[in-house]
């Protein structure tokens, strides 16, 4: 199936269960609606913020995310920062209704958020099989649309002036991820030394600045059940106030990636089935945003794909420490993307 709309849930897994009496008791007073009768069920995947649907006892539905157990990375896992932005840009960017954020880790362990449930699509295959040319154009040009509406929003006037730290957005984040990689590093990976050491030569002058999502991508958005529509921009753990290039960058890599599990364009004809070429993509999205020009595309590619990297690291050493979400088999995807990142650095890709 290229798309779901009925909710991928569980039973909650025993490394993730919490005081569901607890919280039932926390919700009823800071969203009263909900009522006397709560059942939890868990969200099956996720390698970060374990992810439960709750359904009260006329059938209404909420979505809590909430930090991962065991010990976390620095500067990881954030559920406080995901539920402000998403608030801030209410009626701006599609994203869910933000009900209520709990920073309390005695309730149930960590720190949550509870939001509105919404039925729609989520796109698991970003060849999108089963429709038809005219509507994998009208998807894919909704996601660029999007990404360039956020991109456009005055975070000053939304109250996220205090977001991020605006300027010098690729040394800080180079320097973040080389700290991440090196924090859960479980063997040597050359590549990765190479980047951490070429990366901050080769970064652009431009300093833009925007809301960046940083996890911008088509599994990550919700589509209306039945119109090309995005109704919700989800995940947004790794935003900032950042680069914009960053984020239409990150977008771009679909079309560089080999990995099922993470999406891939390989194999698709661009000229018949309806979705653009990476190249066609970018140059829309520029076109939206005002921008002439992008300086050092492969910099921006291979910065991606570093973080990427990066972020594959951490959730194999989760995995290794048994507290990551997901049930896939431990295989570190950290070597081929750090490989492939200094490929496209260094022009061999």
């Amino acid at each position: 199936m290229s798309a779901a709309t009925d909710p991928p849930v569980r039973d909650v897994v025993e490394k993730h269960r919490f005081d569901e009496a607890r919280l039932h008791a926390w919700l009823k007073a800071a969203v009263p609606e909900v009522g006397d009768t709560l059942r939890v069920q868990q969200f099956q995947g996720g390698a970060s913020n374990p992810t439960f649907l709750l359904t009260n006892g006329e059938g209404r539905r909420y979505v809590l995310r909430k930090k991962p157990p065991g010990q976390l990375l620095a500067s990881a896992h954030q559920v406080d920062r995901e539920y402000r932005v998403m608030k801030a840009l209410d009626d701006l960017i599609p994203v869910p209704r933000m009900r209520a954020l709990c920073e309390d880790p005695e309730v149930i362990g960590t720190a949550f958020y509870v939001m509105d449930y919404l039925q729609g699509r989520i796109f698991r295959n970003a060849a999108l099989p089963g429709l038809d040319p005219a509507e994998r154009a009208a998807i894919y040009d909704d996601l660029n649309a999007t990404l360039a509406k956020l991109h456009k929003v005055d975070f000053e006037a939304v109250g996220l002036g205090d977001y991020g730290r605006p300027g010098n957005y690729f040394e800080r984040q180079v320097a973040r991820w080389t700290r991440q990689y090196r924090d859960a590093a479980t063997q040597d990976i050359p590549a990765m030394d190479a980047l951490i050491a070429k990366l901050p030569t080769r970064i652009p002058a431009d300093q833009s600045v925007a809301i960046a999502h940083g996890d911008y991508r088509l599994e990550n958005v919700m589509y209306h059940p039945t119109e090309p529509r995005i109704i919700a921009v989800l995940d947004w753990e790794l935003s900032t106030i950042g680069h914009p290039l960053a984020d239409i960058a990150y977008n771009g890599f679909i079309w560089r990636s080999h990995s099922p599990h993470w999406g891939s364009l390989d194999g698709v004809d661009f000229a018949t089935s309806g979705i653009p070429t990476e190249a066609e993509y970018v140059a829309r999205y520029c076109e939206r945003v005002g921008r002439d020009t992008i300086e050092d595309w492969p910099f921006l590619m291979a910065f991606s794909i570093f973080r990427l990297a990066s972020i594959g690291q951490g959730v194999y050493a989760r995995t290794l420490a048994g507290v990551l979400a997901s049930e896939r088999e431990a295989v570190n995807g950290c070597p081929p993307l750090a490989e492939q990142a200094l490929a496209i650095l260094e022009g061999r890709e």
